[in-house]
């Protein structure tokens, strides 16, 4: 049966931790932003580490970029004839990973809909592996402290401001957080499609 509330909710990822990081890994490779926020206050609460929270994270957005990456350099140009929606956008990303590859691979996994791409066109770009690898490490560990550590301290926030998580007025701040954190990422979605 599946929990009514915040607080047993959170019981259930503390009593099924390893569940909970294999979880957040598979999503971590695979997506970004609100479930990384929600751990990052399921952290703050106790039911997850906060140091092997970030190490999942990381390693799971660095994977998944990492076999994105592989993806587009060995079948990117076949993929993209087999699906050719995705091309304007994937050869927007690729345009702007052979000129601002540093930023791109910086802030690539924060707007929602560029992170399931933008892998795949760093592997059809110009960018070599091994400067893919190295930039790859450093801002999936960025990405995961900076997004765990805003979870973490909303759950700070929510915690001071409400003496009850598990109330009403907790779970809709939570929602009104992760609302506001996809809103933003659209921005940012909007503004890369804008290039």
């Amino acid at each position: 049966m599946f929990p009514a509330d915040l607080t047993s909710f959170l019981d259930l990822i503390r009593q099924h931790g390893n569940v909970a990081y294999s979880f957040i890994f598979s999503y971590a490779a695979g997506h970004s932003l609100l479930l990384a926020l929600f751990a990052g206050y399921a952290a703050h609460s106790g039911a997850l580490d906060p140091g092997t929270l970030v190490a999942v994270c990381w390693s799971g957005s660095f994977t998944g970029d990492v076999v994105r990456f592989w993806i587009g350099r060995r079948y990117g140009v076949r993929l993209l004839q087999r699906f050719p929606r995705f091309e304007r956008l994937v050869q927007t990303v690729v345009r702007l990973a052979d000129r601002h590859y540093v930023w791109m691979n910086l802030f690539h996994r924060f707007p929602n809909g560029i992170r399931g791409l933008a892998g795949f066109a760093y592997g059809m770009s110009r960018l070599p592996w091994s400067t893919f690898l190295a930039l790859n490490f450093v801002a999936a560990g960025l990405w995961s402290g900076a997004v765990v550590a805003a979870g973490y301290a909303f759950g700070e926030f929510s915690e001071k401001s409400i003496n009850d998580a598990s109330s009403g007025a907790g779970v809709v701040m939570l929602i009104a957080f992760l609302g506001l954190s996809w809103l933003l990422s659209r921005k940012l979605e909007q503004i890369v499609e804008r290039y």
